[in-house]
């Protein structure tokens, strides 16, 4: 009987070890990944940056910790002991019975799950890829719906898909009110990314910027940038971070908001924004003895328009809409700020990319072209304080769907300054070299624009053009000058050599059909080196 005993207590006990299985956790996301990336000395020692910086490895989302919340959350789950964690999977390794792990699946912030034992996994078919792990084909699978048009215009969906969506980049947005921002499921997205950062009410000299409701302008405005309502609406830039300024008093109209608007961009630019939006313009006021006249649309006389290009010379891009002055005749041109030499002045089209008849006309009063950029301004879906998605007109909207491709498309581009922004976004547009008083530089084009500042590259004493960029076979490197032998490396986001090849000659070809899909760094090693940023599709 004893033996028997033993026997049984033997068997139990390998029952209950052998029903122990082993799993990956991959989770949805980490936590404050731009904050992280913008300060690496907080998760990378100075030794392990100035390695990469000296190789020019970029410190990106895999050298973000995983969310320590989700291993105390997967400590506390029945059954479950974590093993270890993968920063650079974003996951964690758990052992438990194959009914513990599979119940992980019902967490929120649980991706997919991967047995050790790939019998228990589904097919590949039908398994559910991990947001972190494989975010750009999550991205692939935005649903825009009837908003598709204002992204798609600017080609800003295919940035989307290469996961540029704003990520890192702040953009301050000065408005009349932001009325259900903080409790709205269309920003859910970004307040519970801690996208939206702060802001301040500078009419009503409150910080609980989100307190007064009595104009939802400025709730709309955001929206185009950084609501997320799938199937319905998704802003261009959905990832980035906001300031909300109230600047513009919607009870009266006088000089002061100017003021406001400038002590606002100077509180910006000491919170490190990016890019402004101002869907404002201002001509005439309640006191006639304050008007501007038309020929004041000169670039140097309203006061907000100094400030504004001020804010450039800081640094910021300051994207404005050209006013809604079209049909009217004693009018009609772009209103201030949107008249500024270095202002980014917006105007509108409806969805087949003629322009609106109430988008204001250029030029400015000293003959530049004005309005500089186009995009949709009638029909644009918005969301407004009663969380409804609405049809809307107006260049309001049309500036702020081109201030969130402006941030995408810099998150894509850090390196670039507010000048070469400027100008790689006018020279992707759709009249660049015929522009008119109705469109300016006509309609962008932000996947050109992107390709084209990521194909060309200033090398010393010869220029390196690589094409096309995105790459899905042979990739074409051409020479200019005085070519030499070079050794050609191909590296992926992690710092391993992937590729290297010699080039013997100006023009040569790279085959990288072989390559998985995502984002490389190619490396030139001569007597001189540079990297060049490679996306194959």
């Amino acid at each position: 009987m004893l033996k028997q005993l033993h026997l049984l207590f033997f068997l139990a006990i390998f029952s209950f070890a052998h029903a122990q299985e082993h799993a990956r956790i991959f989770f949805t996301d980490k936590a404050d990944v731009a904050n992280s990336i913008a300060n690496p000395q907080t998760i990378l020692t100075p030794k392990a940056v100035a390695r990469k910086q000296k190789f020019s490895i970029p410190i990106g989302e895999t050298d973000v910790p995983v969310n320590e919340n989700y291993i105390t959350s997967l400590k506390s789950q029945p059954g479950i002991t974590v093993k270890s964690k993968s920063k650079w999977f974003n996951m964690a390794h758990v052992i438990g019975s194959q009914t513990d792990i599979q119940a992980l699946s019902g967490l929120s912030f649980v991706s997919r799950i991967e047995f050790a034992d790939r019998s228990l996994n589904p097919p590949p078919a039908t398994q559910q890829p991990s947001k972190f792990h494989d975010k750009k084909e999550v991205l692939v699978n935005f649903n825009y719906g009837t908003s598709a048009n204002q992204v798609q215009m600017l080609n800003m969906h295919l940035l989307h898909q290469q996961d540029f969506t704003g990520e890192g980049v702040t953009i301050a947005v000065m408005d009349g009110g932001f009325p259900g921002v903080g409790t709205l499921l269309a920003f859910d997205r970004m307040r519970l990314a801690g996208k939206l950062i702060g802001g301040y009410d500078f009419v009503g000299r409150n910080p609980d910027f989100l307190a007064f409701t009595g104009d939802d302008h400025g709730t709309t405005v955001l929206s185009t940038m950084a609501a997320f309502v799938d199937g319905q609406l998704i802003g261009t830039a959905p990832d980035a971070f906001y300031y909300l300024f109230r600047t513009e008093d919607v009870s009266s109209e006088t000089p002061v908001e100017e003021s406001y608007w400038v002590e606002a961009a100077e509180r910006a630019d000491s919170l490190g924004v990016d890019v402004i939006n101002t869907s404002l313009g201002y001509s005439t006021f309640d006191d006639a003895r304050y008007n501007y006249s038309p020929a004041e649309m000169d670039g140097q006389t309203a006061f907000i328009t100094k400030g504004a290009d001020i804010a450039f010379d800081k640094g910021m891009m300051v994207v404005n809409s050209a006013g809604n002055s079209g049909n009217d005749s004693t009018w009609r041109i772009v209103t201030a700020p949107a008249d500024g030499f270095k202002v980014l002045a917006v105007g509108a089209v409806d969805a087949s990319g003629n322009v609106a008849s109430f988008s204001s006309r250029g030029p400015s009063a000293d003959g530049r072209i004005k309005p500089d950029v186009v995009a949709k301004g009638q029909g644009v879906l918005v969301v407004n304080a009663s969380n409804s998605v609405v049809s809307i007109n107006g260049t309001s909207f049309s500036s702020p769907i081109m201030a969130g491709s402006v941030a995408s498309l810099w998150q894509a581009l850090p390196d670039k300054s507010n000048v070469e922004i400027t100008n790689i976004i006018k020279e992707s547009s759709s009249i660049f070299s015929s522009p008119n008083n109705d469109l300016g530089f006509g309609i962008p084009d932000f996947s050109a624009a992107l390709n084209n500042a990521l194909s060309v590259a200033d090398f010393n004493p010869i220029q390196i053009k690589i094409f096309p960029n995105p790459v899905r076979h042979f990739l074409t490197i051409s020479f200019d000058g005085n070519f030499q032998k070079s050794v050609f490396q191909i590296f992926d986001l992690l710092g391993r050599n992937v590729k290297s090849v010699v080039l013997t000659k100006n023009i040569s070809n790279i085959d990288l059909t072989g390559l998985a899909s995502g984002i490389y760094l190619g490396r030139m090693e001569s007597d001189y080196s540079q990297t060049l940023k490679i996306i194959k599709q």
